[in-house]
């Protein structure tokens, strides 16, 4: 990683205990944003929580709040999200184009929110290239999404390139996040790759000491 590009850890909520959010919240203090992870059982084979849910935690912490929508039809729910978190991420795969995907970061970012846009692993990058400026940040599944503790898949990180390569020439502020599989060991090669925001989940809350795992790895991505 340049040392322009300070790594941006963000513990996932998915792996903490739900009966005690506020204080798993408080075991990563040193963490750079939190990742929360909205599933709807449709997009994806699993169900999470929703905007109550996620809401909950906004009493509890002043970290930047960064939500990854893994539903259908995010242009009828994202917006709900802009007001109250520092990012909303929709599919790519859940809208009908990447105009539409574009349609609706626009309404997002009108609400002073940043609008990320993600991408299952199979998925080219290629469609978006030539829109990055529309967007905050680009997420980047490392695992097939729906499910905590899958293994990283290091096949993606051609597309982190891609995009690295086309932001540095573009000279946009778009950051690349990847989630899934990300641990210490992971977090060095993707760093490498360009990846700015790494999302960890088991590999944070799943350890004894969450805070000292972040700093784990922070260390590994620089």
């Amino acid at each position: 990683m340049s040392d322009s590009r300070t790594p941006l850890i963000a513990p996932s909520i998915l792996a903490a205990d739900f009966a005690n959010l506020a204080q798993e919240v408080a075991r990563v203090p040193n963490a750079d944003w939190l990742h929360i992870d909205v599933m709807d059982n449709h997009f994806v084979p699993n169900l999470s929580f929703g905007l109550p849910v996620a809401k909950s935690l906004l009493p509890h912490t002043d970290k930047h709040l960064d939500v990854h929508l893994m539903i259908e039809n995010p242009e009828k729910w994202a917006e709900d999200y802009a007001d109250d978190f520092h990012s909303v991420t929709f599919h790519l795969e859940a809208v009908a184009d990447v105009d539409t995907a574009i349609a609706l970061a626009d309404k997002l970012r009108g609400h002073g929110t940043m609008a990320g846009i993600s991408i299952k692993p199979n998925t080219p990058v290629e469609p978006l290239l030539d829109h990055l400026d529309r967007f905050d940040l680009v997420l980047v599944m490392s695992v097939e999404p729906g499910f905590g503790g899958q293994k990283f898949m290091p096949e993606v990180l051609d597309k982190v390139r891609k995009l690295r390569s086309r932001i540095d020439a573009d000279g946009l502020d778009t950051l690349i996040e990847i989630d899934g599989g990300i641990g210490a060991e992971t977090a060095a090669e993707s760093a490498a790759a360009g990846v700015d925001v790494f999302v960890a989940g088991s590999s944070v809350f799943g350890k004894p000491d969450p805070a000292a795992a972040v700093d784990e790895i922070r260390a590994s991505a620089k």
